[in-house]
């Protein structure tokens, strides 16, 4: 199915093009033949992919960026009011669009999957674009990280699905209309925006209110967010809700998850018939994602058995425990994580994968209002590694609160019984980890800021430091 290109879309300019979710909008419209450009802060390599596809791509932000033919200005929530191109684009009576507005704009006519949830999403919609693309289905997709098979977090596609993440810390995804939606957990996070759980659950229930009529709400039936959203909504006209995970109740059962090393085998009881089929990633939370996902392809139509065999087909996703490499017997790997929920999902998987060896984790506070809301958690968390240097929190769009620092984390986890150093210089990091780690360690990069850069750092001191033979 051929996807136009929405009205107004046709010559974009991108603020912060290079970003996860505004890159994989540019690149998809791209790929439809719009006229796409835009700016980032630095350059990097999705911003190269993106000049291969045809946009043009600036380097730092400058009102002289936004071209006279710009059919719109396309934003996220991050892009401060002051920025010079926005400013222009008032300037000049260029229409502004919210990221979501225009991801929204590219399901229109399709049939949307939305994955939500305050955890999962990435790897969730990961798993469904990859298993949909493996049965030959085509679908379009766009992702917050980049598969590891097609290296690319986007891309418009001829069939007639279209996988995408939903972003609730903004209350953005309430745009979406989707014909399934999945919604994996319902936490407190993003405490600039939500003031109160009772808030997120507001918010979630709005989503699932957009679901069009006839259509599927997937949710997980063993979190008590995700349970309280299923409660709320069921009996609404117009709506199935189908549940999943190991309660006795889940309408998709899960009955066995054997992890296998860097993999796991996974039974479940679809319509009354079990289904066996591989995870390619570690973890137990990895195992549940790739449920939900069967159950929402099972829910848009797509055969069981044939999904159950295409979703091993998923490898990972970047930043998603990312293998980065080895040296020196050691193995590094990238984890996303940044609330204590996934840190202690990915930790848990991570200590299974050591197989008795040392975990050693970097990790990264992402943004000063998590950290003085959930600092105590992260640190508690950190009690599942061997050791951990904890960095200097990473701000994004946020600007520093008083009194709030990396230290919480780490008092928090010392008082649980954890081997926490702060380390307040970056540059010190990788000779660290070099002189701790030991053959058959396992080193993690966590965090959802630039701590994911030391990864090869660390890697380079490692083999270092290998005699040569």
């Amino acid at each position: 199915m051929a996807a136009a290109i929405p009205t107004a879309m046709e010559q974009p300019h991108f603020i912060g093009i290079g970003g996860a979710g505004m890159s994989g909008i540019a690149k998809i419209l791209a790929s439809r033949g719009a006229k796409v450009a835009g700016s980032d802060a630095k350059e990097s390599p999705t911003a190269d992919a993106l000049r291969t596809l045809g946009a043009t791509v600036h380097i730092g932000h400058r009102a002289g960026h936004l071209a006279s033919g710009a059919s719109c200005v396309v934003v996220s929530s991050a892009i401060r009011a002051d920025n010079p191109e926005l400013l222009r684009a008032a300037e000049r009576s260029v229409p502004v669009v919210h990221r979501s507005d225009a991801l929204a704009s590219l399901m229109d006519g399709l049939r949307p999957i939305a994955v939500a949830g305050t955890h999962g999403k990435t790897t969730t919609t990961s798993m469904l674009a990859v298993a949909l693309t493996e049965l030959g289905l085509d679908p379009s997709y766009a992702i917050g990280g980049d598969l590891a098979g097609p290296g690319t977090n986007a891309r418009h596609g001829e069939g007639e699905i279209f996988v995408a993440e939903a972003d609730e810390s903004d209350r953005s995804f309430h745009k979406y209309a989707p014909e399934v939606a999945i919604v994996l957990n319902v936490e407190l996070d993003h405490h600039a925006n939500y003031a109160s759980l009772d808030e997120i659950h507001e918010s979630f229930e709005t989503f699932a209110g957009r679901i069009v009529p006839g259509g599927t709400l997937v949710v997980f039936a063993d979190q008590d967010g995700a349970v309280e959203l299923a409660r709320r909504v069921r009996g609404r006209d117009g709506l199935r809700v189908v549940t999943y995970g190991e309660s006795a109740s889940a309408d998709v059962r899960v009955v066995r998850i054997v992890p296998a090393g860097l993999t796991s085998s996974v039974t479940v009881v679809l319509d009354g018939r079990e289904l066996t089929f591989t995870v390619s990633v570690p973890g137990r939370h990895y195992a549940l994602n790739a449920v939900a996902a069967l159950a929402a392809g099972a829910a848009l139509g797509v055969p069981a058995d044939a999904l159950a065999g295409a979703i091993g087909a998923y490898t990972g996703v970047g930043r998603r425990l990312q293998l980065k490499g080895e040296a020196a017997g050691v193995r590094v790997i990238d984890s996303y994580a940044h609330h204590p929920t996934e840190m202690t999902a990915d930790l848990e998987a991570m200590r299974g994968a050591a197989a008795g060896s040392r975990l050693l984790v970097v990790f990264q506070p992402h943004l000063f209002s998590r950290t003085q809301e959930l600092g105590k958690e992260m640190g508690e968390a950190l009690a599942l590694a061997d050791a951990s240097l904890v960095l200097d929190i990473y701000p994004a769009r946020e600007d520093p609160i008083p009194g709030i620092t990396s230290a919480l984390i780490v008092d928090a986890g010392r008082s649980a019984g954890a081997e926490v150093t702060p380390v307040h210089d970056r540059e010190t990091v990788a000779a660290a980890v070099a002189g701790m780690a030991g053959p058959g360690d396992l080193v993690l990069t966590m965090g959802a800021g630039d701590v994911t850069d030391l990864g090869p750092v660390i890697l380079d001191r490692l083999s270092a430091r290998t005699p040569s033979r």
